[in-house]
């Protein structure tokens, strides 16, 4: 169905998408590639929220070149006014003669709307090609849009014996450098960094973003659970540009003299609604949260079934049968009770070893416990 061209064409949009990463939330990342014959005469990508799409980026690149073109993008076309005007009568006006487009895009307002105009205006509308490609660099904002939640990272780094920190719980540095220079890319991408109470304390944080070359990138939101709001008025966590939410227990009361962003989210038994924690997250515009935690937050993301993957950096180091586990709750007693992963990919950063791991939900799993932390 689709030529070796249309392949590389789409690789190219996908590339060029993929540029967006750190800047377009709550957009998804979007790559355009204009094509006349094998010649490529314009392409583009969405950049920032409220800014030109990538469709629109291409066309006027490739000006009156556009006319009688293929487009490859890798979503579909947009068919609705929002900050921004229609992508789909933009192509439409500009001549267009076929598009292809990795996936469907699932946002009400657009969802098979983009193709319907592209084909009542007699242009050619393929579907699919990439798809599995185009759906993993979104996944954060597809989450959102289909199961109402953000895509959730937990980062941890861990000892060859599988410990996160010592027993007094300090864990500064586990991992080497070049594995700290390599989380800053992680946490550019996400639109929130999720930490407890605990981790505020403990370790002081500043959970930012920290590039020394120059990339621009929109500073995450940087989210602490702390149902008393013990932390608020304290922890590196509140300087800088970044913003700040303190997500709190309904009978909490934040002071008027504290100026900091703060939500209630439901508690039970001391512990936070995790999935009420999403759904706040996800009513904010957030696709992708990173969990820069201790082991009992992290273990009950994980325990509640609500982690998508883990960023591991394993160190070449040994810290003993005293040190904390990387997850704590999730009450495993039996081997058919294990909870097994996926190897999606295996890195070496400087000395360590950085996996990203997905839960296997067709698998059985750690015994159920409450969506609570």
């Amino acid at each position: 169905m689709f030529s070796k061209n249309d392949h590389l064409m789409m690789a190219r949009a996908l590339r060029l998408a993929e540029r967006g990463a750190y800047t377009t939330r709550p957009n998804p990342m979007v790559g355009c590639v204009l094509v006349q014959g094998e010649e490529i005469v314009g392409e583009g990508f969405h950049v920032l929220a409220g800014e030109a799409h990538a469709e629109v980026i291409a066309l006027q690149a490739a000006g009156e070149r556009a006319k009688g073109a293929t487009a490859y993008v890798t979503l579909e076309p947009c068919a609705h006014v929002g900050k921004t005007g229609p992508c789909a009568d933009a192509l439409i006006a500009a001549g267009v003669t076929r598009v292809v487009a990795a996936m469907r895009d699932p946002f009400p307002q657009v969802d098979g709307n983009g193709f319907a105009k592209l084909q009542a205006a007699g242009i050619v509308v393929e579907c699919g090609l990439m798809e599995a490609q185009a759906r993993a660099l979104n996944r954060g904002w597809l989450s959102r849009i289909e199961r109402g939640r953000p895509w959730v990272r937990i980062k941890l780094a861990t000892s060859l014996d599988g410990r996160s920190a010592l027993a007094s719980g300090e864990s500064k540095w586990i991992s080497g450098e070049a594995s700290r220079v390599d989380v800053h890319r992680w946490r550019a991408r996400a639109g929130a960094i999720l930490t407890g109470a605990g981790t505020v304390l403990i370790d002081d944080p500043s959970l930012t973003v920290r590039f020394d070359d120059g990339t621009s990138f929109v500073p995450p939101l940087r989210v602490v659970l702390d149902p008393g709001l013990a932390t608020i008025a304290r922890g590196r966590v509140r300087e800088g540009d970044a913003p700040t939410l303190y997500l709190h227990a309904p009978d909490a009361k934040p002071s008027r003299d504290i100026h900091a962003q703060t939500a209630a989210v439901p508690v039970v038994a001391g512990r936070f609604d995790l999935d009420a924690v999403l759904k706040a997250l996800a009513d904010r515009g957030i696709n992708e949260v990173q969990v820069e935690a201790g082991a009992t937050l992290a273990g009950a993301f994980l325990a509640a079934n609500l982690v998508d993957e883990i960023l591991l950096y394993v160190a070449p180091v040994l810290l003993g049968d005293r040190a904390r586990p990387l997850f704590d709750g999730l009450h495993i007693d039996a081997m058919t009770q294990r909870l097994n992963l996926t190897i999606v990919e295996s890195r070496r950063i400087g000395n360590d070893v950085r996996l990203l791991l997905q839960p296997r939900h067709e698998e059985p799993a750690a015994a159920a416990a409450p969506r609570r932390a």
